[in-house]
């Protein structure tokens, strides 16, 4: 079973509707190799939908976030980016090159629960993304 049947059958099951649009989003966002900004979905949605509008790409995205099957991650050049929210992961992301590091939920659960205890937020995303420099932009 292809990852987006998995995916429309879980907002199926949900009581949403399986539009021509949410099914191709959630087809490029699984099939992504990394975050894919709202332009970046509209660039490849639009081949397979010709009458698709950005609009309609960036409502698609904020709905599937909203479901918890995306997640919206800031990319670190004043963009926001989607992913498929498969698990919870975080990443170190090079300020410079770009290069990012997934790291998994778990070396940071430790800071989640304080977070949570010192302050008495419910936190509702897990996903953050650490900036800084890479091994090899710091050697430039």
């Amino acid at each position: 079973m292809s990852c987006e049947v998995n995916l429309t059958n879980q907002l199926r099951e949900r009581g949403f509707r399986i539009t021509p649009q949410r099914s191709v989003i959630l087809h490029i966002l699984g099939h992504a190799k990394a975050h894919l900004t709202p332009a970046e979905v509209y660039q490849q949605a639009s081949i397979s939908l010709p009458g698709l509008t950005e609009t309609t790409v960036y409502r698609t995205l904020e709905f599937l976030a909203q479901t918890g099957l995306a997640q919206t991650v800031f990319n670190g050049k004043s963009k926001y980016a989607y992913e498929i929210s498969g698990y919870a992961h975080h990443h170190l992301v090079c300020r410079q090159c770009g290069t990012e590091v997934e790291i998994p939920h778990v070396k940071a659960e430790a800071l989640f629960k304080e977070l949570q205890e010192s302050t008495g937020f419910q936190l509702m995303q897990n996903h953050i993304s650490f900036f800084g420099l890479c091994p090899v932009c710091q050697e430039d």
